[in-house]
Formats: C-alpha cells, sequence, structure tokens
C-alpha cells in the first residue's frame, strides 16, 4: 500500500467490504450476545463501574458496533439503544438478535465520521468500542460525537494504542520490534495472522496528540483512562497474551461532554504534508 493519504471514502469502501466478510464468516467481534452475556449485561459490559449502575431510560448510541453484541446488553439493561455500523452484515446480527429477543433496537447504516442521520445533542450516552482505526481523521469522528452527545453525556471509547500498531506481531531477537513510523501517511501495510489486527481492512495510525488531545479539542473533558489488561505470566512468545506483556494493545477512555470545542488557538498537529 503506499505511503500517501487515503480518502475516507475509499477506506470506508474497503472496511465495509471487509467487515461484510467477516460477520459472513462468523469471525471473532462478530458474535451476538448469548444467554450468559444478558443475565447481568451491565457488569458484563461496564465492569469499570463508569456508567454509574445503571443506563435505564438512558439514550444510548453503540457506534460503529454492530454484531448483536453490546446493542443486546445495552437494551436488556434498559437503555434507549441506537446502533450505528458501516457494515450491513453486522447490522443484520443486531436486528437478528433484537427479533430474536424481542428488543426494542434502532438500527442505523452509516460511518462513523458522519452521523447526519442522528439529531444534534440527541444521546446521554456514547459508547464506542475499538474502530476510530479504520478511518484516517479521528478527529471528524470526534466532532461527529460531540455533535450528537448532550451536555454532561458520557463518551466512552477504545482504540488501539500508536505504538502496538507500530510494532511487529512476533518477537526476534531483540523481542517485538517497532516498525512501523509514528508520523505517517496512508494506511498501515496489510496483515496476516495478528490477533492485534482484522486481516482484510485498512487500519490507520492515530496518535497520541490525536487520540487524546483531540478528544478535548472537539469538545471532551477526560475523567478515567485504562489500559485494559490482558497479559498472562505464563503466555508463551509470539501468543496474544505474551505480546501484551511488552505491549498495551488498547486503551479506554471515559469523556464527558463539556460543551462547545474549544475557540482560539490550536496546536499545530502533524499532517501529511508537513
Amino acid at each position: 500500500m503506499p505511503d500517501r493519504p487515503l480518502t475516507s471514502a475509499a477506506a470506508q469502501q474497503q472496511n465495509r467490504r471487509a467487515w461484510n466478510e467477516l460477520a459472513r464468516h462468523k469471525q471473532r467481534f462478530t458474535t451476538p450476545a448469548a444467554d450468559d452475556d444478558l443475565r447481568d449485561p451491565l457488569t458484563a459490559s461496564d465492569g469499570l463501574g463508569w456508567l454509574g449502575g445503571s443506563v435505564s431510560g438512558k439514550r444510548l448510541l453503540c457506534l460503529a458496533s454492530g454484531g448483536g453484541r453490546q446493542s443486546a446488553m445495552y437494551a436488556v439493561a434498559g437503555a434507549r439503544v441506537t446502533v450505528v455500523d458501516l457494515s450491513p452484515e453486522m447490522l443484520s446480527l443486531d436486528r437478528q438478535v433484537a427479533a430474536e429477543r424481542g428488543l426494542d433496537i434502532r438500527v442505523v447504516e452509516a460511518s462513523m465520521d458522519d452521523l447526519s442521520a442522528l439529531a444534534d445533542a440527541s444521546f446521554d450516552v456514547v459508547v464506542q468500542p475499538v474502530s476510530t482505526c479504520y478511518l484516517p481523521d479521528v478527529l471528524a469522528v470526534y466532532r461527529e460525537v460531540a455533535r450528537v452527545t448532550a451536555p454532561a453525556g458520557l463518551y466512552i471509547s477504545q482504540h488501539k494504542q500508536p505504538t502496538s500498531l507500530q510494532t511487529g506481531v512476533s518477537p526476534g531477537p531483540a523481542g517485538y520490534e517497532i516498525g512501523e513510523p509514528y508520523y505517517r501517511r496512508g494506511p498501515l501495510p496489510a496483515v496476516s495472522g495478528s490477533r492485534h489486527r482484522e486481516e482484510g481492512t485498512l487500519e490507520f495510525l492515530h496518535r497520541w496528540e490525536e487520540l487524546i488531545g483531540g478528544m478535548c479539542r472537539c469538545g471532551f473533558v477526560i475523567e478515567d483512562l485504562v489500559e485494559p489488561l490482558l497479559t498472562r505470566p505464563d503466555a508463551e512468545p509470539g501468543a496474544f497474551a505474551h505480546r501484551c506483556r511488552f505491549v498495551p494493545p488498547y486503551v479506554r477512555v471515559k469523556a464527558r461532554r463539556v460543551g462547545a470545542a474549544a475557540s482560539g488557538s490550536q496546536p499545530k498537529l502533524w499532517t501529511p504534508e508537513s
């Protein structure tokens, strides 16, 4: 893949095809909620307690979250759920679960950086699993999330850490080595045999100034941040859990909508033209 900028539309097209294919083949992240998931859904979906113990009656957006898992869990917990995803095959799983379990879930096919089908300030909570890596411009996502989130609303999101996207899958003589530049243009190279990335998708590395600074500049304040612990001391070299011991793959962020995006001077960010 050439090291050059790629439009959001081109990335959307490839990633829609890729996730449709992953859903058809029942790959990981495409498994609807099971009975065990729904017995105590809020504990299962919010182990950190960031949602305050209840989402009953709240307007909740599951963003880029098709697959029939999260939408069902929050709906069973009492939220008024809308799920947005780019992949019609993933959304078909949400429709399937809703029909089978008698859940009221609104389904919207859209890209996470264009939520024009949704009204301003229409959600009390936005929950977004790992997905910002599939678009070149994370700020476009944050601006749309800020627009549809009500004042004082919560935005809970998980992202792939940039160092994990820079680092090889298997250890060499010196361990897990960084092979991709931090300041880069265009999508990451294709990958196979990795649990840290999804085959067939286009992924983009977003720097910390974009992931966290960008969120703040778009009208959110960070209330908490954690790195999910996924390592095991007995993991074999090359295994997912072994790599996680050296390179944490994800970061999870709790942010609150505080008002309009900051005005005035903005810091100079690196761009592909820099």
